[in-house]
């Protein structure tokens, strides 16, 4: 039974927000998220649309929620990021809390929510991103060498941490991108895209500045094998299309793919990918064609070997051949090499997701070990844990196959609560969860979302000033000033 509570309603951009005098049903199971980014949040949606009777509290080590759906989507992708109303909406909940500013595995340990929580999810994501392992990646005598992409978004999607990021827009007119992903393009793309069509989006205006005084005018993507395997979309792909540069690729490569008798066999299972490699053929260029100021190369089968400084900095490829049939495709270094002069590089070959004290984790696939969402150490079940998204699968997959996962995985959760495998009502109470958090600093140092509406409201009036959609404060302290405290952890 629902206990009785007495309630105000009031409405905050256009939702109806019920202020209660506790966020939790008597009686409710409970159960803490990890993560307040797109899988926590759809998660979260997900229990609430199938059982009534509990509460959840979702901890999100940043102050804004929404992980990389605000720090991860580029700028330009407004569209993608519809589903923060969705996210808003179970913000709103009155069987939520959400604790931001708040470092689980710092101020908290994941052994003191399992104390007070019938369940923990885990949904934190990936929050490192893969080394190139080359001589010379992390800069010399003050060259910027091999910058992290993941980095790169953050630094102009305003994420606090990564405004002061070392990189160099102004010594070379080239800057390397290694890595033939989604967000390797949107890396090339908001290098090379015009100041105005930047302007009209959430970018920050720390990101604008800089990027008006770019002397970029070419971006070469680099990847280790061919053409039939590249991971990036062909919605990407078009947007590079839409700007005003030229496309270059070994158009005789991409033909040669396509048509041999094991490409045409592979394409026509994977029609996606004959629709790109056909967009590829219509707007790309030989090297020797391309006459606008600023061009897009993309190079196949480039491995990076070492970064080399003299008079300035290049980065060294080692050419490869591909062994194999297209779907597994084997890149094999050769004993050619190409230097390719740049300002600096990204590397952009994938995220890692870090461990956390107290929860299994498989240090090669760099995920939490689990089956079905359920966390299992040495094949069995961990009672009342549970992992979702990028620290379930892997970093790989758009917005649309975190739900779905973060789906599965709720839905085990839920069983096991109906089934009575978790619910355990004698050691998880709201009293008891408010004690524990009392005795750590999480009490002092959160953010609400109460508190969290009010920074929206604030970066949308700023932006709206702007013609922008809204202007995002970049540094903690900003925002602790719109809501009026010192929170610092």
């Amino acid at each position: 039974m629902f206990g009785l509570r007495a309630y105000v309603v009031t409405r905050v951009h256009g939702f109806e927000r019920r202020l209660f005098s506790t966020n939790h049903f008597v009686g409710a199971a409970r159960v803490a998220v990890v993560g307040g980014g797109a899988a926590g949040f759809y998660t979260a949606a997900r229990v609430l649309a199938k059982t009534s009777n509990v509460g959840i509290d979702i901890f999100e080590q940043q102050i804004p929620p929404y992980g990389l759906v605000r720090y991860g989507v580029a700028p330009d992708h407004l569209e993608v990021k519809n589903c923060i109303s969705k996210f808003a909406s179970v913000a709103m909940d009155p069987r939520v809390r959400y604790f931001g500013n708040t470092r689980v595995g710092t101020q908290i340990s994941v052994s003191d929510l399992r104390s007070v929580y019938d369940a923990v999810v885990l949904a934190y994501g990936a929050s490192e991103d893969k080394r190139l392992g080359i001589g010379g990646e992390d800069g010399f005598n003050g060259r910027v060498g091999v910058v992290s992409a993941r980095m790169f978004v953050a630094w102009y999607n305003g994420l606090p941490e990564a405004q002061d990021l070392h990189m160099d827009l102004t010594s070379h007119d080239t800057v390397v991108i290694v890595g033939h992903g989604n967000v390797a393009l949107d890396c090339a793309r908001i290098l090379l895209a015009p100041l105005e069509h930047l302007a009209r989006t959430d970018i920050t205006n720390r990101a604008l500045t800089v990027l008006a005084q770019s002397n970029i005018r070419r971006v070469e993507m680099v990847g280790r094998r061919g053409p039939l395997q590249v991971s990036f979309t062909t919605k990407e792909l078009r947007e590079m299309t839409k700007l005003d540069v030229d496309i270059i690729c070994d158009r005789d490569l991409v033909e040669r793919e396509c048509s041999s008798p094991e490409g045409h066999l592979y394409l026509v299972h994977k029609r996606p990918l004959r629709r790109m490699m056909d967009v590829l053929l219509k707007h790309s260029v030989r090297p020797e064609d391309a006459q606008k100021e600023k061009q897009f190369h993309l190079r196949f089968l480039m491995s990076p070997a070492e970064v080399i400084y003299g008079g300035g900095q290049s980065v060294r490829f080692q050419t490869n051949v591909l062994e194999g049939l297209p779907e597994s495709a084997r890149a094999v270094s050769t004993s050619n090499c190409v230097d390719v002069p740049c300002a600096m590089a990204l590397r952009s070959v994938g995220y890692a997701s870090l461990a956390l004290c107290g929860v299994p984790f498989d240090n090669v696939r760099r995920i939490v070990p689990n089956i079905a969402g359920r966390v299992v150490h040495n094949g069995d079940a961990v009672r009342g844990m549970y992992v979702a998204g990028w620290l379930k699968r892997g970093p790989v997959g758009v917005i649309a196959t975190t739900m779905q996962d973060a789906y599965r995985t709720a839905d085990a959760l839920v069983m096991d609560l109906e089934s009575g495998a978790i619910s355990n009502p004698l050691t998880s109470s709201t009293s008891l969860i408010d004690a524990m958090l009392a005795q750590t600093r999480v009490a002092k140092t959160r953010v609400s979302y109460d508190d969290w509406l009010r920074i929206d409201a604030h970066e949308i009036a700023v932006g709206v000033a702007h013609n922008k959609p809204r202007e995002k404060l970049t540094s903690v302290n900003e925002m602790l000033d719109v809501i009026g405290c010192s929170k610092n952890q």
